[in-house]
């Protein structure tokens, strides 16, 4: 059981941008109590187009920065870097690390009615084949049908939130999935559920959108209870964010999707911080 001064340090986050705050949003809503270090990786974004062992170098880097924030846990909060690299991550360090793939399988499968799931996520991620194989891990006789929409990430990371464009991307990445038949859709990226609205448009109402976030936010909180971790301090956790670049409107969209004030926003350089 950890001590008191343990259970008050902050959860650490991170992704190659914006798109992980859709995961601190849903431990927001869980876990109120809980400060939180967010790292967003914006000067090497998007992660998805580039190699295994690029994304498992980025990945390393940001891990030791979270630490150096001494936090008591840290979530993947991208599904590039939980695809390629969390098993690395996880099994050397001592303070708990998880991802968002298996969270995200797991709400997969308890949804499906027909038994065929759609998965749409980086390049990366979809070449790993994570999402496949953590679903039938979980439910053997599934169909998947999983494919890579590397444009989105830039398009949300630019604001294109409403754009028309951004639709008629969604309309042509996902003209496939009709004819397969899925009535479940995996946002195999942390950005994706920012374009929610958009990719439901364009797949229909019979197919239910599964996010990784809010089972990810769950299983954040069975790792602290686990461990003794848990905050337990009654007062409103504060957010501190640190991007490698201040990509524009980053604080004010992070702010206005969070619904609360980010306490800290500050520009690091990971390679002054790892040196």
């Amino acid at each position: 059981m950890a001590d008191k001064r343990e259970s008050s340090k902050a959860i650490g986050v991170f992704d190659s941008g914006i798109g992980g705050l859709t995961v601190v949003r849903e431990i927001i809503r869980r876990l109120p109590d809980e400060d939180i270090v967010y790292l967003g990786d914006t000067a090497r974004l998007p992660y998805g187009t580039k190699s295994p062992g690029v994304v498992r170098g980025f990945a390393r880097e940001n891990l030791h920065f979270l630490k150096s924030r001494d936090v008591k846990m840290i979530v993947v909060a991208c599904n590039t870097a939980s695809s390629v690299a969390l098993p690395e991550l996880a099994d050397n360090e001592e303070i708990p690390v998880i991802g968002v793939i298996e969270p995200g399988a797991k709400a997969a499968v308890e949804e499906t009615r027909t038994g065929r799931i759609g998965v749409i996520g980086t390049t990366a991620t979809i070449r790993s084949g994570s999402y496949e194989k953590a679903i039938r891990r979980l439910k053997g006789n599934v169909e998947v049908w999983s494919h890579a929409c590397p444009l989105f990430v830039p398009l949300v990371e630019e604001g294109w939130i409403d754009d028309e464009v951004t639709y008629l991307a969604a309309k042509r990445y996902l003209e496939g999935l009709p004819s397969f038949g899925a009535d479940v859709l995996v946002l195999g990226c942390t950005h994706y559920p920012l374009i929610k609205h958009v990719i439901a448009r364009a797949v229909g109402e019979d197919v239910r959108l599964v996010d990784s976030a809010t089972e990810t936010s769950i299983e954040v909180e069975k790792v602290l209870e686990a461990n003794g971790l848990k905050n337990r301090k009654n007062t409103q956790g504060k957010i501190d964010v640190y991007v490698t670049d201040v990509s524009y409107g980053f604080r004010e969209m992070g702010e206005r999707f969070l619904g609360k004030e980010i306490s800290t926003f500050i520009k690091i350089d990971l390679v002054e911080v790892s040196e």
